[in-house]
């Protein structure tokens, strides 16, 4: 007895396979985010709407879309969410001023936009290329608020000279340029940013065979210091730095020192040698008459 045939399914077309043509009402929706400024990328079920999207973020927030500081965007994720921001910008109120209202909109500031196009163009092309005002304007974005930072970023390095002077500078010197308690504690936390970053490169390795390194540290802790300071860098038996600790501050041309204290410290870190460390703010070259008594101190105690 033969056996039956299989019944066989009909071959699907490509005109039923391939996905379906994007319908008028979605390229309508699409042209009404455009003429609102908006632009609409889609990836993995991932929908992101970048642009004008300030005037329009309760809007977008309403939608279900969540803010991304770091890409600048509202994300939205599940349905595309095209139809509904369309609707919901179709039925916002429209603004008084307009072409037909009879107002005219005030005009905008020359720097309109400028600190977006300066962040847009430090996640291009790094940071490197800014020049010192520059990169100083940029930092001030993110303490003052709303006006045009550069002539204060260029004013700033006019009067002092360098970054690491704009963030050693006394809160009485800045008060002249308007600057407010949050630029100053700003300032403040740049300063110790580049401080712990020079450390690194001396902490925790020998310092001897890594002169220029510690030079350089002990540059940036003291360079733009207005007082004078006596600083202790406590070494290990490998001359592994241990502690960098400030002894003493002082005036302006003076700062005490007490060997006794020095030694006391030493001996409770188990140091095995130390560097000291001296600036004078208001005069490149002084004495050291002080050398010899702090060496005979560390020879009687055993410290190098």
């Amino acid at each position: 007895m033969a056996k039956p045939r299989p019944r066989l399914k009909p071959l699907e077309t490509d005109a039923e396979t391939a996905t379906p043509a994007p319908s008028a009402e979605a390229d309508a929706a699409l042209l009404a985010l455009l003429a609102k400024g908006l632009r609409l990328q889609s990836a993995d079920g991932h929908w992101r709407v970048s642009g004008n999207t300030l005037p329009h973020r309760v809007l977008l927030r309403e939608a279900g879309g969540t803010w991304n500081r770091l890409d600048q965007c509202w994300d939205f994720t599940g349905e595309d969410p095209t139809g509904k921001l369309a609707a919901a910008l179709e039925a916002a109120p429209t603004p008084a001023t307009g072409h037909n209202s009879g107002e005219t909109e005030a005009p905008r500031p020359h720097y309109h936009g400028h600190r977006g196009r300066v962040r847009e163009r430090v996640m291009k092309a790094g940071v490197e290329p800014l020049a010192d005002y520059e990169l100083l304007e940029l930092l001030l974005f993110y303490s003052i608020e709303r006006i045009d930072t550069k002539p204060m970023a260029k004013a700033l390095l006019e009067r002092f000279g360098t970054l690491g002077d704009v963030f050693a500078a006394e809160p009485a010197q800045l008060r002249e340029f308007e600057i407010d308690q949050r630029t100053l504690v700003h300032f403040k936390a740049m300063r110790e940013v580049g401080r712990r970053l020079a450390e690194r490169k001396v902490k925790d390795m020998p310092v001897l065979t890594n002169w220029q390194q510690l030079i350089d540290y002990c540059h940036a802790a003291l360079a733009h210091e207005k007082t004078e300071q006596f600083r202790i860098l406590f070494l290990d038996r490998k001359n592994v730095l241990i502690a960098d600790e400030v002894q003493q501050r002082g005036t302006i041309d003076h700062t005490p020192v007490y060997p006794r204290e020095v030694v006391k410290r030493a001996l409770a870190l188990n140091a095995a040698a130390l560097i000291l460390v001296h600036n004078h703010p208001t005069w490149p070259f002084r004495s050291r008459s002080i050398t010899p008594h702090h060496l005979e101190t560390q020879e009687l105690l055993g410290l190098s």
